[in-house]
């Protein structure tokens, strides 16, 4: 007896997921443009000259972010760390006038600023997986030099954290972790830490151009999506929210 098989359907080309992310609050997901408009917003107020005074608008911002995504490590973790770096920066170089305090100081201001657009950040890696952010990304226009770097970059990051840690963990497997350990051969454990992460991050980049090629990033054709990104409320809120902060700064600032 003699059957037909069937033929696997062809998978559509950049086929972002259309469900929402794991942890967020009612299928509150922001459209990746509206992600990287705030991000982009943030970067630009934030590293500008006199950029501090955005640092709380754009804090709560990324606080309320983490919210959405349930990220509670996040949402403590953020406001602490900025307070931390705050107080490197502002309350340090009171204690004595000291030029090493000063330049402390100022690293602990440049690390505050760091902080608050990380947390943004972290809201969109999270939350906004390659293929969707590289869909939205086509749909609004933008070239493909941005386009493919910034989706090599989303799934670059997570792959370096996760080899980081397990560089980390086999360390302490031999010894070599931990304060003790650092404190009494610093350069040995960097030596150890930086060579098996540089050696793993060069694999990954092959592993991922690879992966670029195959999925058509280099290719000519403009890929299809079979959902393609839309603005939806939660965009809209997000904007209003952005805006509100931003005035309040603005007026908080001419009022001083």
């Amino acid at each position: 007896m003699t059957g037909t098989r069937s033929q696997p359907a062809p998978a559509a080309v950049d086929e972002p997921v259309a469900t929402a992310p794991e942890g967020t609050v009612g299928g509150w997901v922001l459209d990746p443009r509206t992600a990287v408009v705030i991000l982009l917003a943030a970067s630009i107020t934030i590293m500008a000259p006199g950029g501090l005074w955005f640092v709380p608008a754009s804090l709560v911002a990324g606080v309320l972010l983490a919210i959405t995504e349930r990220a509670w490590r996040r949402v403590f973790g953020l406001p602490a760390a900025a307070a931390a770096a705050a107080g490197v920066a502002f309350l340090l170089p009171l204690a004595a006038p000291w030029p090493v305090l000063g330049l402390v100081g100022v690293m602990g201001e440049f690390t505050l600023r760091l902080v608050v657009v990380g947390g943004i950040a972290a809201h969109l890696i999270r939350t906004i997986p390659p293929t969707r952010y590289t869909a939205a990304l086509r749909a609004a226009r933008v070239p493909s030099a941005f386009t493919v770097s910034g989706a090599v970059m989303l799934r670059f990051a997570p792959t370096i954290v996760s080899e980081a840690r397990a560089v980390r963990d086999a360390m302490r497997l031999r010894g070599l972790g931990g304060w003790t350990a650092m404190l009494r051969h610093p350069l040995r454990a960097i030596e150890y830490f930086t060579v098996p992460l540089m050696a793993s991050s060069l694999r990954a980049a092959e592993d991922l151009s690879a992966s670029a090629l195959l999925r058509g990033l280099g290719s000519q054709p403009r890929p299809t999506s079979m959902h393609p990104p839309r603005l939806g409320p939660a965009d809209a809120v997000a904007g209003c929210v952005v805006v509100l902060l931003a005035v309040a700064t603005v007026l908080w600032r001419s009022g001083r």
